[in-house]
């Protein structure tokens, strides 16, 4: 599955809201985590977004008018940390629905 990452200020909430509702991007999957929280600067906000590689090209063209890009290099490990919050709240959730 394709993703990216981008780094929008947490001023700029009102404008990322609004680009996540484009019509594609609105169809992929949508994180959206504050980087202080993910170690990254308290100002900024965090989207990662994941879906088919149109609907990536998509976030793109709409994403860069409210945030930033990260490259590769801050990127990779950005998103690990993200499927590490995902796996542990499913973790969490199967110890909730365990019988004992």
């Amino acid at each position: 599955m394709a993703w990216t990452i981008y780094s929008v200020p947490s001023a700029k909430r009102a404008e990322l809201d609004a680009a996540l509702k484009d019509d594609v991007v609105s169809r992929q999957s949508q994180k959206i985590r504050d980087a202080g929280a993910l170690g990254g600067p308290s100002d900024q906000t965090f989207v990662l977004i994941e879906g088919s590689t149109e609907g990536i090209a998509r976030a793109d063209q709409v994403l860069a008018t409210v945030g930033t890009k990260l490259p590769p290099a801050e990127a990779d490990p950005l998103h690990r940390k993200f499927k590490d919050e995902e796996d542990a709240a499913s973790a969490g959730m199967g110890l909730f629905f365990t019988e004992e």
